[in-house]
């Protein structure tokens, strides 16, 4: 016998009695973003490596440890599985002219690719859904974007979600904080673990960002970004919080709140649960106007979120967030060769009036059949005997409900009718 292959460790299946809920959540999604104006926009999975590198950041996380990165070797081009959504995004923009004198609100689901150590919430192919803004300076496109997150777990049923945020200021202001960080964090090289020492001089941000109970002190104590933003990115903080204000949105200022990227700059933000342990994120986004540039564009502002899908599922299951069932409408079932054409048929000819349809294909007793239409999950099972196919009827049975157990026996060309008026 040969050995059979595992899936790919942290590459994990959606299996059909998990998909309704991925379904469920991708046409909420849809609906959604319809009603904020935002567009669909699809990018390919791989990239140049040096889009990476130069819009994520050399010295982050993700790029020293987390990309899957390889050389073609039918060219010698170096690419990289995608490790997140905006870089790629901004690349198609400019690429495209997407920003040429103009504004978009844009979209984009699907798989993204950091080599991690797998655990809950954290897997090595992920989902997200990433939207993006672009042309827009001004701190209301900030506050949209943090506030239609909240209209959406409004629209799934969620509960319990928390919103963190800060302001990173401009690029000059976290560089005269940056050198009086790496002051302060100098005279604590000998008690920083090994991320703290290795993101000392690179990133030390993320010092700060630390989960070592022995540093929070440290942390804590260490000079404050805040207190080095000037008054354009102060009026610019304060803007997004008087319209989340106005909102009603509730938010907890958080000046650890660094994100894990270096394009970044003023408004990030973060929504997080309790109740998935350590990964409580589901969804994470800020402001990153230098970004177009720096992958080559014009100048253009932009801000923008992506959410984790399979954490949005774990805590959509952790809630007991019903989800609408996908069963047919409708199982169609038959006994004899003629009456199994028939059935077909019969089968089809619901499809075309928009019915939903399983047709019991393989054979078998009416009992069997009738314990798969059962399972379907069907509302109304259509049988078609060789009674029925000599009569020109077909016999419609109630599997559920309150009329469950009833059953009507109608001529053909009413079967559609009668099963409208049934469901």
């Amino acid at each position: 016998m040969a050995q059979t292959i595992q899936g790919i460790r942290g590459m994990n299946d959606v299996l059909p009695q998990e998909s309704p809920r991925w379904q469920y959540f991708e046409q909420v999604c849809r609906d959604w973003l319809a009603a904020y104006g935002y567009q669909n926009i699809r990018m390919p999975i791989v990239e140049s490596t040096h889009l990476f590198v130069r819009g994520v950041g050399e010295h982050t996380d993700i790029v020293e440890k987390e990309m899957y990165a390889f050389e073609d070797s039918l060219n010698g081009e170096k690419l990289t599985l995608r490790p997140e959504g905006t870089a790629g995004c901004v690349r198609a923009c400019i690429e495209h002219g997407l920003l040429y004198n103009q504004t978009q609100r844009l979209w984009y689901i699907g798989p993204m690719f950091r080599h991690e150590r797998p655990q809950k919430g954290r897997l090595r192919q992920f989902n997200q859904l990433g939207v993006e803004a672009f042309g827009f300076a001004t701190p209301d496109l900030d506050a949209e974007l943090i506030i239609m997150l909240a209209d959406l777990w409004q629209r799934l049923g969620l509960t319990g979600l928390t919103l963190e945020l800060n302001s990173l200021g401009n690029a000059d202001e976290r560089a005269a904080h940056r050198a009086e960080l790496i002051k302060y964090l100098e005279g604590f090289v000998n008690v920083l673990d090994e991320d703290g020492k290795r993101r000392l001089y690179t990133n030390p941000l993320r010092v700060l960002d630390t989960k070592n109970p022995a540093l929070q002190e440290m942390a804590n104590l260490a000079p404050k970004l805040e207190d080095y933003l000037g008054e354009e990115s102060k009026a610019h903080f304060a803007g997004v919080k008087a319209l989340l204000d106005d909102a009603g949105i509730a938010y907890r200022l958080n000046p650890r709140l660094v994100r894990g990227l270096d394009y970044y700059n003023r408004t990030v933000f973060e929504w997080v649960t309790t109740e998935l342990g350590a990964q409580g994120t589901v969804a994470a986004g800020g402001r990153y106007d230098a970004l177009v540039e720096q992958l080559g564009g014009k100048p253009c502002p932009a801000v923008g979120f992506a959410m984790g899908i399979e954490r949005l599922m774990l805590l959509l299951e952790a809630q007991q967030v019903a989800t609408p069932a996908q069963s047919p409408d409708v199982y169609v079932i038959s006994q004899g060769e003629a009456a199994a054409r028939a059935a077909f048929t019969a089968a089809r000819q619901l499809r075309a009036n928009g019915l939903n349809v399983i047709y019991h294909a393989g054979g078998g007793s009416f009992k069997s059949q009738f314990k798969k239409a059962d399972q379907s999950g069907a509302a109304l099972a259509v049988i078609v005997g060789e009674g029925e196919l000599a009569a020109g009827t077909v016999n419609i049975k109630v599997l559920t409900g309150a009329q469950q157990g009833e059953q009507h026996t109608v001529a053909q060309d009413q079967m559609v009718n009668t099963i409208r008026s049934l469901k």
